[in-house]
This record gives structure tokens, sequence and C-alpha cells, in this order.
């Protein structure tokens, strides 16, 4: 504990703790990611963590073809807006762009990222986007064409558990020993769970993400509104569930989420289970959720694979490892889920 910095993160919560006592997951969480991402690129073989878009260009071309297959069958409306919450590098975002444009497609750009250095790192890649603090700001004149990958998973979680005493919110507290530990809280939350939860055995753990279900509420919202598709990529699970998910990532190595807040990726699985209602409720087509893997395949994965295996062969190895990488089951094909949302009155989505 000594070895953290007056003025770091951990400093600051043992410090607002003390005065106030503990603090929700949600609020731990929140604070530690936003300190995390608007202090450094996470992103790549040299940061903590890759995404998909950083392990081939098929990801983000195929997200790009989707979109403009789905413009197209719209009618291709215009004006027309692609939106991509927390963009990461940009590399999603550029790999989309290329393939719409060669689709025909040339949407305007806005790009929603709090974090100014990733900004510029964006500005490189995608130099003709425009940048929004959240959705709020977004143009509203024509329909939007929305990617969000791994972006629901770094919102903050609510964790409740059932107490002897009924469902209590998981806090963080402070130990003898200077370390953050949860603990239950003392106020009572069984008015907070579904119905058929109420009676679960003691000791169940269920897992919410507020934050999530807003977002999807006003991206639907705006489907609604102005028309459009999104899809969320991300991993997680597409039936209830309950335990729970939280963990932290450092230089690629899963790390505890409460050795050292601020300098590792939080995370939890996203509840695609619960999402899906919320968007139909909103005004907004649920296309489906399903397997990272069954979708790119249905997209055809396999066959811009071949494509640039052609183009490239001494690269052969390195394309069919991301291929694998992507799709299968045992890799990101299962644990990762797409969500596909529309407008009222627009197509269904390939691959669902």
């Amino acid at each position: 504990m000594s070895g953290q910095p007056e003025g770091s993160l951990a400093a600051s919560f043992r410090r607002l703790i003390a005065a106030t006592g503990p603090i929700s997951l949600a609020h731990y969480m929140a604070e530690a990611n936003a300190r995390y991402y608007g202090s450094r690129d996470p992103f790549g073989t040299g940061g903590d963590f890759v995404t998909a878009p950083e392990i081939s260009q098929m990801f983000g071309e195929l997200v790009g073809l989707w979109l403009a297959d789905m413009w197209h069958r719209a009618g291709q409306p215009v004006p027309v807006h692609y939106v991509e919450l927390g963009p990461g590098r940009g590399t999603l975002a550029r790999d989309a762009l290329r393939a719409m444009a060669r689709a025909g497609l040339a949407p305007q750009v806005h790009l929603v990222e709090g974090s100014p250095s990733l900004r510029e790192i964006q500005r490189e890649a995608v130099p003709q986007a425009q940048w929004h603090h959240d959705l709020s700001t977004l143009p509203s004149d024509g329909p939007i064409l929305l990617a969000a990958n791994e972006f629901l998973d770094a919102l903050p979680v609510r964790q409740l558990v059932k107490t002897p005493g009924g469902w209590r919110e998981r806090m963080v507290a402070v130990d003898e020993s200077g370390a953050f530990v949860c603990l239950a809280g003392t106020s009572p939350m069984d008015s907070a769970l579904p119905e058929e939860l109420r009676d679960a055995a003691q000791g169940t753990l269920v897992e919410t993400c507020p934050a999530a279900a807003a977002v999807v509420q006003e991206v639907a919202g705006r489907l609604a509104a102005q028309g459009g598709a999104a899809l969320f990529i991300d991993y997680g699970h597409a039936a209830p569930r309950t335990g729970s998910t939280l963990q932290a990532v450092r230089a690629h190595q899963k790390v505890d989420p409460f050795a050292d807040p601020g300098e590792a990726d939080l995370t939890a699985h996203v509840d695609f289970a619960t999402l899906a209602p919320v968007a139909q409720a909103h005004g907004a087509q649920w296309l489906g959720t399903t397997g990272q893997g069954p979708w790119l395949t249905a997209l055809g994965m396999d066959a811009r694979a071949a494509a640039l295996t052609r183009a490239a062969p001494h690269l052969a190895g390195e394309i069919e490892a991301a291929r694998h990488r992507l799709v299968a089951e045992e890799e990101m094909g299962d644990l990762f889920k797409v969500m596909g949302l529309a407008a009222s009155g627009w197509p269904q989505g390939a691959g669902f």
C-alpha cells in the first residue's frame, strides 16, 4: 500500500472512505476507469489488451459492410452519420469507413470519446471525424449507423448480494492493512431486484449495469426518431445469469481489481439479455443477439480471409491465425456477442 503515491486514485479513495464510509462498487469502477482511460493508450500488444479491430482489418471491414448493407436496403437515405462509441485507436472506424466507401457510402463521422489522449490517436486514423463527449450532441438530421465494440463492458456495474438480512449492495471499504475489500452495505435493496430473484438463496450475487441500459435506451430512442441501425459487440451473455464477472487486466494479464485502482482496465460481462427489452421498449427493432464467430462467418469472414491470402501469400499464417482468434468458439467466437438494433421499418440485418 505504501508504494502508491499521495496523488494516486487509491489514496483519494482511502481518504474518501475514511471520511464518508464505504463507497459503492459502481462508484469505484467508474472513477477507476475514468482515471485509467484518461491517462494512457491501453490498446494493442504494447498496452494492456488487444481488441478485435487490432487483431485484423477483417473485423472492421465486415462491421462497415454490415452497416452499408443496412443503409442500401433502407433506400440510401442522406444525410447519414457513422457513430462509434469508445473508438479506441480509431482502427475500427478506419477499416469500417474504408469498406463503406467501397460500397458507395460516405457518411459523416462522429466519435464519442472522453479521453483527450485517445482523441489525439483517433485523429490520426480518422482525421475527418467530429468528436463528442456523449451521445447528446450527435446530429439529429438523419439516420445513424452506430458501432460500439467493447464499450459497454467498461461501464460501472452494481452488485447486489443476498445476505441473511435480505438483499444488499456490495460496497468497497478499506481493511486494517489499508487494502480495498468488498462487503455488503447496510441499506435494504430488495426493491431493486425483479420479483423472481428476491427469494434466491443466501449468497446469490446479481450484477446490473444501469449505465449500459441508459446507453442502449438513448441509442434506441435515436433509431426510433432518426432511423438507422446499431451494432453492440462485447463479451457477455445472452441469457440471464448470476455471479460476479468483474475483472481487471493489465499488461495482458488478469490482476486483482482492487489492487491499484486507475492502473488496470476494469470490466464486467455485458448482460445482453436485459438490454434487448430496453431497446424494444424505446422504439427500436431488436434484430437478434448471436455469437461473434457465427456472425462474422455469416458475413463472409472466410471469403475475406481467402482474398487477403491471395493478395499476400506470405501472410497466410497470420491471416488464418487472426481469423481463428476472431471466430473460433474457444477463442472470441462464443464469449463475444453481437447485438443488432434497427429503426422500425429498416431491414433485418444479415447474420442474425
